[in-house]
């Protein structure tokens, strides 16, 4: 809507309406981005074993000993079986000392006979689990006891959280436009600090399931809503600022803060009680962020729209004209809603097609590659705070680099360069991941830079290939299939079943990927925004023009400035 742009041009760029729209919607993405993480911390599992109990009347060798040892790249406790307790309690009233081998802390051999402990037969965990208290004092894992046979509620419980991200990207965004944006942005809010509260007193692990997807309902929506609204208030330069550099700072910098309160915090009720705070307390901002007039302006709410406007020209102390929005300006918002386009229009026709497919392969590979990198990171050795920590810490200068690069650099070898750079780090980890420790956590840190500056350029560039009038339907439909890959990640960790490497090798693998499918995508550099599917640009094409009649056009709709070889063969079946 150029015609607005113009008619909100008396505002200025940056007067105190926009500062004050400016730093409060960056505060209003605090609470999405402190919650984001809290599927890692509330959902840890800590090193375990069967807990053998206290009156069994073993000796402390034999106490010791109960718990079978597995190499597993390096030697540790099994965690789901023991010798069978009879067996154990017979031999140490006998006086058999457990044999070679028995424990990853042998003492001495003993005086009496010996037993060879691989010998003897297993059971499972029939008195419970004792966990490591070392970085957790209690988690829902531990709490729930979600280990063993009932490991598969753990990635169950984190797919669940993640598809109410989905479903409530779905839901915030017909409602936002329906309802407008303010109610949609303060009632995610309010589900994060109200459902947040809610978990601390969870009962079961059914219920908290069940508040972990409503919980999930709110984190990504309000994300989006603050996003939208602050591309919709601010213009110019301010706008650019706001949704490429310090909205998403302010995010990342809520996620930084959320490790250090788990290392204060060790259990997992507190901190789900502190994970509310934010919600609940940045609810009072709602007074100080005015709905969009664009919004407005868009439902035909005129003066709605014109009293937002003339009381940001008192804050900015300028002369609002006596009419802000002319009539042919407000018929043609209306006439553009009425027109609006649905979700099937982008598989309407060849080249939208090709487009939109590969956009959403895309971010869908790039969105489990991020979130496969948090929880692969979780079975790393070392301090698992420091570690999502540092995680996050690297988005900060991969968003700075992200934006540099979109300033000056064409998107497509943007994009592919920053993914080659995180495909092969990720790949590399296969090589360090048991002998260096330090290096293998330097090649995560570089994996998730690559894959992020990569994300960072691929929201400009997927807006850039939309046209204006289906943009919004666009970007909302790769959000929903970034939530499926996101909604898949936490399945990464099963992979290690089969071997162990794996998981890193698909994350590498699906980055590769989608270098593979951008080499497709047209370029969008300093070239115009595409308004209507007509305008959009070609895809690209590999073949080179055959000397013969070229094929017949694909649906007729080809304009007749485009009909060299080439945009041809573009347009035809592969």
């Amino acid at each position: 809507m150029q015609d607005y742009e113009e008619s909100v041009s008396f505002l200025g760029t940056w007067g105190p309406f926009q500062r004050r729209v400016f730093f409060v919607l960056c505060l209003c993405s605090f609470p999405s981005g402190y919650n984001i993480l809290s599927v890692i911390f509330l959902l840890a599992s800590p090193p375990h074993h069967c807990y053998v109990p206290a009156h069994s009347n073993l000796s402390q060798d034999w106490i010791q000993a109960s718990i079978p040892v597995q190499a597993t790249g390096q030697l540790e406790r099994s965690s789901c079986s023991r010798y069978k307790l009879d067996l154990v309690q017979n031999l140490s009233a006998l006086g058999v000392n457990p044999g070679p081998n028995r424990t990853l802390n042998q003492s001495g051999p003993g005086s009496g006979p010996e037993v060879l402990l691989s010998s003897l037969r297993r059971e499972g965990c029939k008195d419970g689990w004792t966990y490591s208290t070392e970085y957790y004092q209690s988690t829902v894992v531990t709490e729930f006891d979600l280990v063993c046979s009932d490991q598969w509620k753990q990635p169950l419980t984190s797919l669940v959280y993640f598809l109410g991200g989905l479903c409530g990207c779905f839901i915030s965004g017909q409602m936002s436009d329906r309802f407008g944006r303010k109610p949609v942005l303060f009632g995610s809010i309010a589900v994060l600090g109200v459902f947040s509260t809610a978990l601390a007193f969870a009962p079961s692990w059914p219920v908290f399931t069940v508040l972990f997807f409503l919980l999930g309902l709110g984190q990504i929506s309000s994300y989006i809503v603050v996003f939208v609204m602050g591309s919709e208030i601010l213009t110019g330069w301010s706008r650019l600022l706001f949704s490429n550099l310090c909205l998403p700072f302010v995010y990342v910098f809520a996620m930084m803060l959320l490790p250090s309160t788990a290392y204060l915090v060790r259990t997992w009720r507190h901190l789900s009680l502190i994970m509310a705070v934010p919600g609940l307390t940045f609810i009072s901002l709602w007074w100080l962020v005015p709905e969009s007039p664009r919004w407005l302006l868009s439902r035909g709410r005129l003066q709605e729209a014109d009293f937002v406007l003339r009381s940001a020209a008192l804050e900015n102390r300028v002369d609002a004209p006596p009419v802000i929005f002319l009539s042919a300006s407000v018929e043609k918002a209306e006439s553009q809603k009425a027109e609006s386009l649905s979700f099937l229009d982008l598989l309407k026709t060849t080249n939208i097609r090709r487009i939109t497919l590969m956009l959403w392969l895309i971010w869908f590979s790039m969105s489990i590659s991020y979130f496969g990198l948090s929880f692969n990171l979780s079975s790393l050795y070392g301090n698992p705070f420091l570690n999502h920590f540092l995680l996050s810490a690297v988005e900060l200068p991969a968003y700075v680099v992200g934006w540099l690069a979109a300033r000056s650099l064409p998107r497509r070898l943007s994009f592919i360069g920053f993914c080659l750079l995180g495909a092969l780090a990720l790949l590399l980890i296969q090589i360090t991941l048991y002998s260096q420790p330090a290096l293998t956590l330097s090649l995560v840190l570089l994996g998730k830079f690559g894959v992020l500056a990569g994300t960072g350029v691929l929201y400009m560039y997927t807006g850039e290939l939309s046209p204006t009038v289906i943009r919004n339907t666009a970007m909302s439909s790769c959000a929903m299939f970034s939530r499926v890959g996101s909604a898949i990640s936490p399945y990464l960790l099963q992979l290690a079943v089969v071997y162990e490497l794996l998981p890193w090798i698909v994350v590498g693998s699906l980055t590769l990927l989608s270098v593979l499918l951008c080499a497709f995508l047209p370029e969008t550099f300093r070239r115009p925004l595409p308004d209507t599917i007509q305008q959009m640009p070609l895809t690209q094409c590999f073949r080179w023009p055959r000397a013969s009649t070229p094929p017949p056009r694909d649906d007729g709709k080809i304009t007749k400035d485009q009909t060299t070889a080439l945009e041809i063969l573009c347009t035809t079946r592969l």
